[in-house]
């Protein structure tokens, strides 16, 4: 409620760049950490399970990406749907980027994807009628339902 009405305290710095070099932080919903990448969990989702997936170097647009950085990312998101298909099974998902305010980014300064679990009939007239989202599952019981699975790959990355 504090977000909704707008009382939320503003964190310093940037979302997608959680203090320290940890690979997971329950306290920043960080499931995972590498040199080109971060997973967190949408602290306000718009489903259970809706991820963020972004570079780690701070950058605004697509076309600044170097191709490692592109390909990270890529895979990355595969891996995402991967564990969100083992973990919550979802019937399908809606994966995207707003670049620039203007087209919807909240977080305009660094590009991030979204991955948004879809469900057959998972959003009723509440969503659309009251702007009211309805989340089955707490934050964070789905943050350690996926962080092993996170911590697998971060370990087998070293």
């Amino acid at each position: 409620m504090e977000h909704v009405l707008g009382q939320a305290k503003k964190v310093p710095g940037c979302l997608f760049e959680p203090p320290g070099e940890t690979a997971t932080d329950p306290d920043f919903l960080l499931l995972y950490r590498d040199a080109m990448s971060v997973v967190l969990l949408n602290r306000f989702p718009y489903a259970n399970g809706h991820l963020l997936v972004a570079p780690r170097r701070h950058l605004a647009d697509i076309t600044e990406l170097s191709q490692d950085e592109n390909q990270a990312l890529m895979t990355m998101l595969q891996t995402c749907c991967t564990i969100l298909k083992t973990h919550l099974k979802p019937h399908g998902f809606n994966i995207g980027l707003n670049l620039g305010e203007v087209a919807g980014a909240g977080i305009a300064d660094h590009l991030h994807f979204h991955i948004v679990p879809r469900w057959q009939g998972d959003h009723n007239f509440m969503t659309v009628t009251s702007d009211i989202r309805t989340i089955p599952q707490h934050i964070a019981h789905t943050f350690t339902q996926l962080q092993p699975d996170f911590a697998r790959i971060a370990a087998e990355r070293r």
